[in-house]
C-alpha cells in the first residue's frame, strides 16, 4: 500500500488501536506494556478518566478563540505553573521546540539589551532541543543537523557536565548571554550530570550576568521525582521550558521566565495562533490536578527504585550491561554495543521501549505504573537483554 505521508519517521510495523493506563492494544488486539509513554508524554498513562473528562467538557464549550482575547483556562494554568515553579510568567506554545524557540528569542533580546550585537548561547554536546532551525542549531548532535546548513549562528557547543568547559568558553567569548542545558539529557543517552552541576551553572550565570535556561521538556511535570528537575537542586533558573507531559498527549508547550528574563517578550515580539488555547489549557489543568490529588510525584522515587533494583538483581552478572542509571522514572540501561534491535525484540514480547545514543535502552514508563506492571517490565526486559547479550 502506497503511503502519502512523508517518510520522516522510521516507524515500527505496528498500529495501536486503544489504551488504558500503562497498556496499549494493537489492531490485532495484542496487549503491550508501555514503558515509553509516547516518549515521556503520557505520564498519566492512556485514556486517563480525568484527562478524558476535561477534554470532553471543554470541547463541548469552546476549543479555540485565539490570543486576541483573554482565555480563562490559560490564566488559571499560568497561575498554577508559576506557583509550582517559582517563576514569574509564562508564554504558551504548542510543542517543546516552540517553547525552546521562545527561550532562545528571550536570550537574544537579553543580549541586545546588554549591547551585544551578536549574542551567543552556550549549549551542550549530545543535547537535543528540537527540530526547528534554531533549536536544531542549538542541538548538540551533528547527525540530526546533517543536510540543513547553513545552521542558525549564535551557539557555542561544549561538553555536558563539564564546568571548566563553561568557564573557558565564557573567558574566550565576550558575546555569551545565556547557558541552555537539559537537567538530564534524554535523547543523548539518559546522561545524568553531577549532583551540583546545575548549582554551579546558577553561580556562574549570576557571576557573569548570564541567563540560566533549562530545557525541562522531558524532565518536567514529575518525571524525575520533582515537579521540575531543578527542584532537586534548590535553585531557580531564569528561563525554563516545558511540553510533553504537560498535556498528557494534547499538544502544549510553555516557556517560563523570571526576573530580568520575564519582561523581554512584549506585544509584537512573539506569538502563537494555537498556543494556550482553551482545550490545551483545560487538559493541562486536569493533568496538574491529578498529579496533586493522587500524590503521584511522591511515589516516583519508590517506583524507580523498584525498577532499577529489579533490573540490577537480574542483570548483575551480565558483563554486557555497563550501567543502569536513573533520575526518577527516567531510566537508562547502557550496553557494551549498539542495541537498537532490542526495540523490536521487546515489542515481540509485549513491551514497548526505546534505544537512544545507539547503546542505551531508555525507559520512560507512565508515572502511574503499578507493582505488577513493574515486575512484568523487569522480567521481560531482563530476559530480552540476557538473550541479546549471549
Amino acid at each position: 500500500m502506497t503511503s502519502h505521508i512523508m517518510p520522516t519517521y522510521g516507524r515500527l510495523a505496528i498500529t495501536f488501536d486503544r489504551g488504558d493506563g500503562a497498556w496499549l492494544w494493537d489492531q490485532e488486539n495484542k496487549r503491550y506494556l508501555d514503558a515509553l509513554s509516547g516518549i515521556a508524554v503520557c505520564n498519566l498513562g492512556h485514556a486517563h478518566p480525568k484527562v478524558h473528562q476535561a477534554i470532553c467538557q471543554q470541547s463541548k464549550k469552546l476549543i479555540h478563540t485565539s490570543n486576541l482575547y483573554n482565555i480563562a483556562a490559560q490564566e488559571k494554568l499560568a497561575d498554577q505553573l508559576i506557583n509550582k515553579s517559582g517563576m514569574d510568567n509564562v508564554f504558551f506554545s504548542n510543542s517543546g521546540a516552540e517553547a525552546n524557540e521562545a527561550a532562545l528569542k528571550i536570550a537574544r533580546l537579553y543580549g541586545h539589551q546588554q549591547g551585544i550585537d551578536t549574542p551567543c548561547v552556550l549549549v551542550m554536546e549530545k543535547s537535543f532541543h528540537g527540530r526547528t532551525l534554531a533549536t536544531l542549531s542549538a542541538t548538540g548532535n551533528t547527525k540530526v543537523q546533517d543536510g540543513f546548513a547553513p545552521l542558525v549562528q549564535g551557539f557555542c557547543h561544549i561538553p555536558y557536565d563539564d564546568i571548566p568547559a563553561i568557564t573557558e568558553a565564557i573567558n574566550n567569548n565576550g558575546n555569551i548571554v545565556a547557558i541552555f542545558v537539559e537537567p538530564v539529557q534524554g535523547e543523548g543517552g539518559v546522561n545524568i550530570p553531577a549532583d551540583n552541576y546545575l548549582n554551579q551553572i546558577r553561580e556562574i550565570c549570576d557571576q557573569h550576568n548570564l541567563l540560566m535556561m533549562l530545557d525541562e521538556i522531558q524532565t518536567g511535570v514529575g518525571r524525575t521525582g520533582k515537579f521540575l528537575a531543578y527542584q532537586h537542586n534548590d535553585i531557580i533558573p531564569d528561563v525554563c521550558t516545558l511540553a510533553k507531559a504537560l498535556g498528557n498527549g494534547v499538544p502544549i508547550g510553555a516557556c517560563l521566565a523570571r526576573g530580568k528574563a520575564a519582561t523581554l517578550l512584549t506585544a509584537g515580539k512573539h506569538g502563537s495562533t494555537f498556543g494556550g488555547n482553551p482545550l490545551a489549557c483545560s487538559t493541562a489543568l486536569a493533568v496538574l490536578k491529578t498529579l496533586d490529588d493522587d500524590n503521584i510525584i511522591e511515589q516516583i522515587k519508590d517506583k524507580a527504585q523498584q525498577i532499577c533494583s529489579g533490573l540490577t538483581a537480574k542483570l548483575k552478572h551480565n558483563k554486557a550491561v555497563l550501567n543502569i542509571r536513573n533520575k526518577g522514572l527516567m531510566i537508562g540501561i547502557e550496553l557494551d554495543k549498539p542495541c537498537a534491535e532490542l526495540v523490536v525484540k521487546a515489542q515481540e514480547n509485549g513491551l514497548l521501549i526505546n534505544v537512544t545514543a545507539e547503546n542505551t535502552i531508555r525507559l520512560l514508563p507512565p508515572l502511574i505504573i503499578d507493582d505488577e506492571q513493574i515486575n512484568l517490565l523487569v522480567a521481560i526486559l531482563s530476559e530480552v537483554i540476557q538473550e541479546f547479550s549471549k
